[in-house]
């Protein structure tokens, strides 16, 4: 749970069985994700079993290919906010703390895994895929006339309810190309989005894609014939007015409250040695091991969820 509304994270697996279980742990040992929806999309031997001993949902998409995956994990999550992500341990659990921040105050927050500081050693990010992906991006952004962004292939990303509704019927592609096509969906939906950077790790095992360079660069094309497309059907076309929030105070919620003080600072809002400056402090007792946020408040206090409006 976030901020009362109920948090779903959909995993789309093929080849992850060594993997999977330890990501779903992970996602729900941050405290906040309420359903884990894993689509078993004609997975390895021994997939269903490694799922099964956790307490993820698993579904069965019998046709092949990340995109119709992905669309089904988006019509099978039942959560107001729905996560995308990996479960070969390319990314960190504890990043959905960030999106799900972010998601305060917009309907779509994209990850991006482009940012050196946190492209960990070992992972699958040589040049080409990184500028690769940056590149493909720029077209986005200058066909689409978008704000920022730099990374058209990363599948974590949080999503609005409103959001997944107004976009999934419009979903076509059944391959690996998915991402552009949710990217640019996203963006003429009208909704709020923002990218931020996220970890991106070494995975366990090899990618059936990007792990195979040729492959990597076909499917690079395939990304760019899609954009070219999709911006000539909208050509004339202008961009939704967002259909489903107005804009509110800024707002942020957060949990692990070690990482609250470097979150508030990325979100912009002043970090005081008295947190209490802030118009509104809301916190909800913990364990009285957890770490206090420094507020002023009794030390002996631990706090887990913090609301704090600007």
């Amino acid at each position: 749970m976030w901020a009362d509304k109920r948090v779903s994270v959909v995993l789309m697996t093929y080849a992850e069985r060594d993997s999977i279980r330890g990501v779903i742990e992970d996602f729900f040992a941050t405290g906040v994700v309420d359903e884990v929806v894993v689509i078993n999309n004609n997975a390895q031997e021994g997939t269903e079993a490694e799922v099964a001993a956790t307490r993820a949902r698993q579904v069965l998409e019998p046709r092949q290919g990340y995109g119709f995956a992905t669309r089904r994990g988006l019509a099978e999550a039942t959560g107001d906010l729905i996560v995308l992500a990996e479960p070969d341990g390319s990314f960190l659990a504890d990043d959905i703390l960030k999106l799900l921040a972010y998601a305060s105050d917009f309907d779509a927050v994209l990850g991006s895994r482009t940012f050196p500081q946190l492209i960990w050693h070992g992972a699958n990010m040589g040049w080409p895929l990184k500028w690769g992906n940056w590149a493909v991006a720029q077209l986005v952004r200058v066909l689409f006339r978008t704000s920022h962004l730099s990374d058209v292939g990363c599948t974590y990303k949080a999503f609005s309810r409103e959001t997944v509704d107004a976009v999934l019927p419009l979903l076509t592609i059944g391959g690996s190309q998915l991402g552009p096509e949710l990217m640019i969906r996203t963006i003429q939906s009208g909704a709020r989005y923002v990218e931020i950077p996220v970890n991106y790790l070494p995975r366990v095992g090899t990618s059936s894609v990007t792990g195979d360079m040729g492959k990597a660069i076909v499917l690079g094309l395939q990304m760019i014939a899609l954009i070219l497309r999709m911006r000539l059907a909208t050509l004339g076309r202008g961009r939704t007015r967002c259909p489903f929030r107005p804009a509110k105070r800024t707002s942020l919620h957060l949990v692990e409250r070690r990482r609250a003080p470097a979150i508030l600072a990325i979100m912009g809002v002043a970090v005081a040695a008295d947190l209490r400056e802030l118009t509104r402090l809301t916190v909800v007792d913990l364990p009285a091991d957890a770490v206090s946020l420094g507020t002023g408040l009794p030390d002996s206090r631990a706090y887990k969820l913090v609301e704090c409006v600007s």
